[in-house]
């Protein structure tokens, strides 16, 4: 690990505590405004060079307002902005130019994937890119470690007091629990909507008092850019394997008992081991406590059936998941606060029993990547990854042994995103992989009568991943969820 980050200067080690950082002083309230356009807001706010604006990606591949604003941003002639969106996707193509031309000289964020990510990797991007983890980003907010100047916050549907929802709306997205931080803590928050009424018709995600301005816009982007990626359950025929296998290993560990506590992502095998895991407690009489994290059509499915009377809610992944916190009683929002601060206590991560997790490689120590593929290619970031893992008493990661020609299971990973003391089991096509540590765990498998291997024996006969050649400068720090540098991206082209 520390070759990878030899020549990149001061660096705070993994693991190492983050000091205090001092809180910015609170913005002041001077009362709800309303903006004809966002350079009109953006002007009102005072952004100048050198400053933060931050986003939300509840929208996700179908935000509009991220590349709106940086283009008010453009046209003001403010540059050397550092934009601290809570994810990036393929739709904010646009934020490359940006880079290009020095508007923007830094990025913050989650998740990146995309030209933007492709552009990190060429070195287009004046400085390094800072990837967060989703408890990570939250906590760093409300410390004042990273406090947006300008918080760019999109609304479903706002009133003309400023209180803001997701739930309601033509463009209707869910929660806003990546922005909820924001709005607290921001120096300036400006609403954008493209649904503006009198009152809200439910209370409010973001209340108006955190709200300095407001603009309406044509259209703040489409819902239906939420269905990004895939969000069905597989029906592969290994991938449901892999999903039976991770289910029973559940059953097998203990954990599947009345109040299991859940969460999945909203990757095809993820999906089906949530339906496998639903058939297994039906049959036992099981009822769960939670699920939560990214709310896809399956976890609703599970709620409605009553195995899990609670959904927790930080975003949804699918417009089910949109459509069951609008009218489902038992599923609720939560803010990235709640759900993954690493200095919570009450964390939601923090009580959770299992989380189902991807990877994109998963080397013999059990260390996990989900930031980059082996070609060392940033193709996404922690997000929720390292916060789930260090969080829930049992993590799984289901994957198969290779995709598209390169193998998962690997002698060291190209970039660590969760740390392999956080990882319990890995389930691919061959078997499951339990980490030396959980030794009780191994036993509960072996005597359920699971096809217990190593990862060495997981990895045997998978090709050895090809040479990267020479690596350039830093084009991302990895930042785990504490802070610290876990690992550094370097660009593929020499810059």
């Amino acid at each position: 690990m520390t070759d990878r980050l030899a020549g990149y200067g001061p660096v705070v080690p993994f693991g190492t505590a983050m000091p205090a950082w001092p809180t910015r002083p609170e913005r002041r309230a001077a009362g709800l405004s309303f903006a004809p356009d966002l350079e009109s807001a953006l002007r009102a706010a005072g952004l100048q060079d050198g400053q933060s604006v931050s986003f939300h990606h509840h929208l996700r591949n179908g935000d509009g307002v991220l590349n709106a604003t940086l283009d008010a941003a453009a046209r003001l002639g403010v540059g050397d902005l550092t934009p601290c969106p809570s994810s990036v996707f393929p739709v904010h193509a646009p934020l490359v130019g940006h880079m290009a031309r020095g508007t923007v000289t830094g990025l913050r964020t989650g998740y990146v994937s995309g030209p933007v990510a492709q552009a990190l990797g060429q070195g287009v991007l004046a400085r390094p890119a800072v990837l967060t983890t989703h408890g990570g980003r939250a906590r760093d907010v409300e410390s004042g470690r990273a406090v947006p100047d300008v918080a760019v916050i999109a609304a479903a549907m706002a009133d003309r007091a400023g209180n803001l929802t997701g739930l309601y709306g033509d463009e209707a997205f869910g929660p806003m629990g990546y922005a909820q931080p924001d709005a607290a803590h921001a120096r300036h928050v400006i609403a954008v909507t493209d649904c503006l009424v009198d009152t809200l018709p439910v209370a409010p995600a973001i209340p108006g008092h955190q709200v300095d301005q407001i603009v309406v816009l044509p259209r703040i982007g489409a819902a239906a850019g939420i269905v990004s990626g895939t969000t069905q359950i597989t029906q592969d025929p290994e991938g449901l394997r892999i999903a039976d296998m991770a289910a029973r290993l559940i059953a097998a560990s203990g954990a599947m008992r009345d109040g299991l506590n859940f969460q999945t992502g909203a990757g095809a095998v993820s999906l089906a081991v949530s339906a496998r895991l639903g058939s297994f407690m039906r049959d036992a009489g099981v009822t769960g406590g939670f699920a939560c994290g990214g709310i896809t059509a399956p976890l609703v499915d599970l709620h409605r059936a009553g195995l899990f009377p609670v959904l927790r809610d930080v975003q949804c992944f699918d417009l089910a998941g949109v459509e069951s916190l609008r009218d489902d009683p038992g599923h609720s929002p939560m803010s990235a606060s709640e759900y993954a601060h690493p200095d919570r206590a009450d964390s939601v991560v923090g009580a959770l029993d299992v989380v189902i997790l991807g990877a994109a490689e998963v080397d013999l120590e059990f260390n996990a990547n989900v930031t980059t593929g082996s070609d060392g290619a940033i193709l996404g970031g922690s997000g929720g990854h390292a916060d789930c893992a260090a969080g829930a008493d049992l993590t799984i990661i289901v994957t198969r042994r290779a995709a598209r020609g390169s193998s998962r299971i690997v002698d060291r990973v190209t970039c660590r995103t969760t740390p392999g003391r956080d990882i319990d089991a890995v389930v691919t096509e061959a078997g499951i992989a339990i980490n030396p540590a959980r030794a009780e765990l191994i036993d509960r498998a072996r005597a359920a009568g699971l096809p217990v291997i190593s990862l060495d024996e997981m990895r045997r006969g998978l090709p050895l991943p090809e040479t990267q050649g020479d690596q350039g400068s830093v084009a991302a720090v990895c930042e785990y969820r504490d802070g610290s540098v876990i690992d550094l991206v370097r660009g593929r082209d020499g810059g």
